[in-house]
């Protein structure tokens, strides 16, 4: 797949998905969807630039102390622009961003925009060898440096000239010679990121989204946010994480406040809620270890923060009942709300504002499609071809609709895995169906999250899930945080439970509250408690670093 698209829809033929006879009547009998009118064809910038035009002083993004009005945000865009510009960067060229979370990112992006070029952010504390790595499979024309620091990107200048990749470094005075002004032309099909994930092969794979994806997404938070121009959205994520996008951006289309939430900012829940409050933050979303960071803070402080925020979003991470109580507690005032989706699909595809009746649940719904989105439950047949899910059932959740990407970049192999011709809808804006690789069910018009469809495991001749235990444990009072993975191979293979607590808990207890309510087999034997468990740079469990410490001195034996 090339990263040209053009503003046509892209001629291609996606492979057949095998179908069990009447699969596809009684699939889209039993599927979720919403559908809206939106406008996805009309560029991010023109809305940028008629703010601009009816409010000029009106403030778009603040970094600290450091403010772009609307119409300093254009004009800094035109300067950029015309950089881009004259090193020959044109429409449907990948343009690879290396900075920090700043003021300059959304300029980055809006620029590349005005171009209709792709954007691919680098992060400045990768290794050389997964910058070259990524350059090269996304065949990028440009390494636009703005970190203001060289020795932060020192790694990504590195990499660009060992793959021949111009570099172009964002000067700190930037003269704009032009400012944009609305075309009004057609974006819809033309390629607006690329995020890259980590591969089953060793190698990262770019998941690539179209702008009609994207300004879906970023309507669909609107809506279902209640946002308006009187909103401020905390832009916390690191950019190599997909809702990073819709953060920058969302407040842009309708008139509102962008904040950048600094790094330095995020080391510690007092920092971060001054950060928060100093910009009156409407709107933040967090992964579930922030969000209990958060709120133990504020039971510390007695409730006298966060008191401009009224939706708190959890995402990257299962929900579990026991955090989503403490927020509702600790914060009446504020909507939380549990968002899911992959990158694949240009970021969230449900949501769900949680309920007092949601505490009760083992697991909290991930919620309902979001706007333009189909979602269908299907099963795998022993001979390979797919059934519906009945009502009820669980299944392998496929997603339809103007939010399935491109695939991935330049992979046609990977992308044949996971992308699909949609035999669901005849009429799909994209005519793609994605394959997530996990498990869910439908119950009362909601998602339920059931994990990973790869996180199956056989243990001593029993198979199991590892969510489902994950799941059991998280509702113990005494645990913060838990995950379970399987430490060594065949016969010798065993399940080990790993925790954080928020009071003195053994493992012994642990053991003995997963023994009443699970099957023998499927309760760890083997637990190793952490001040903090490992998180990878997206604030996720790292499941690998819980796998190598399987030996560590820490670890208890029961």
């Amino acid at each position: 797949m090339s990263a040209a698209q053009g503003s046509a829809a892209p001629e291609r033929a996606w492979a057949d998905l095998p179908l069990a006879a009447g699969t596809v009547d009684r699939a889209n009998n039993l599927a979720l969807r919403r559908s809206r009118t939106l406008d996805t064809s009309t560029a991010l910038l023109d809305h940028v630039i008629r703010h601009a035009e009816n409010d000029p002083g009106r403030t778009a993004v603040v970094e600290g102390e450091r403010v772009l009005t609307y119409r300093t945000l254009v004009e800094d865009v035109g300067a950029v622009r015309s950089l881009l510009l004259a090193r020959g960067i044109g429409a449907g060229d990948v343009v690879a961003a290396v900075g920090t979370r700043r003021l300059e990112t959304p300029v980055v992006f809006l620029a590349l925009e005005s171009i209709g070029a792709s954007y691919l952010p680098i992060d400045p504390a990768w290794p050389a060898v997964r910058v070259r790595d990524v350059l090269g499979r996304a065949a990028a024309r440009l390494l636009l440096d703005y970190t203001g620091a060289e020795e932060v990107a020192n790694a990504a200048r590195s990499a660009a000239a060992s793959e021949n990749v111009a570099l172009l470094v964002l000067p700190d005075e930037r003269h704009c010679h032009e400012v944009p002004r609305r075309n009004g032309a057609d974006r819809s099909y033309e390629t607006r990121y690329t995020i890259f994930t980590s591969g089953t092969t060793g190698h990262p794979k770019g998941a690539t989204v179209e702008h009609q994806g994207m300004l879906n997404h970023l309507w669909a938070k609107v809506n279902d946010l209640s946002m308006t121009s009187q909103d401020s959205v905390a832009f916390t994520a690191p950019l190599v994480f997909d809702i990073s996008i819709w953060q920058m951006l969302c407040p842009l289309l309708i008139g509102g406040r962008t904040v950048v939430i600094s790094d330095s900012a995020l080391r510690l829940p007092r920092w971060l809620i001054g950060a928060l409050d100093a910009a009156e933050v409407s709107v933040v979303e967090l992964v579930p270890t922030v969000v209990g960071w958060l709120v133990d803070e504020v039971r510390r402080t007695k409730g006298t923060s966060l008191t401009s925020l009224r939706r708190l979003l959890s995402t990257g991470e299962e929900l579990h009942p026991g955090l989503a109580a403490r927020v509702l507690d600790t914060l009446p005032g504020v909507a939380v709300i549990n968002a899911y989706g992959p990158t694949e699909c240009s970021d969230d595809i449900t949501h769900h504002v949680v309920t007092e009746a949601d505490l009760v649940r083992d697991r909290i719904p991930v919620g309902s499609p979001v706007d333009n989105t189909s979602l269908y439950l299907l099963v795998r047949e022993k001979d390979s071809s797919w059934r519906a899910a009945g009502p009820g059932e669980t299944g392998e959740l496929f997603v339809g609709g103007l939010c399935v990407g491109l695939g991935y970049l330049n992979d046609p192999e990977v992308t044949a895995r996971a992308f699909f011709r949609d035999p669901f809808d005849p009429l799909s804006p994209t005519g793609r169906l994605y394959r997530t690789g996990d498990l869910a069910s439908f119950d009362a018009g909601l998602v339920h999250y059931s994990g990973r469809s790869d996180r199956q495991v056989k243990v001593a001749g029993v198979r199991m899930e590892l969510d489902e235990i994950e799941a059991v444990l998280s509702r113990h009072p005494g645990v913060e945080r838990c995950a379970v993975v399987v430490s060594g191979d065949g016969d010798h293979s065993e399940l080990v439970g790993h925790y954080s607590a928020l009071a003195p808990v053994s493992s012994e207890e642990l053991q003995k509250s997963l023994d009443a309510v699970l099957p023998s087999a499927m309760v760890p034997r083997r637990w190793q408690r952490w001040d903090a468990l490992p998180l990878t740079q997206n604030g996720k469990i790292d499941y690998r670093a819980l796998r190598a410490a399987g030996a560590s001195s820490r670890e208890e034996t029961s």
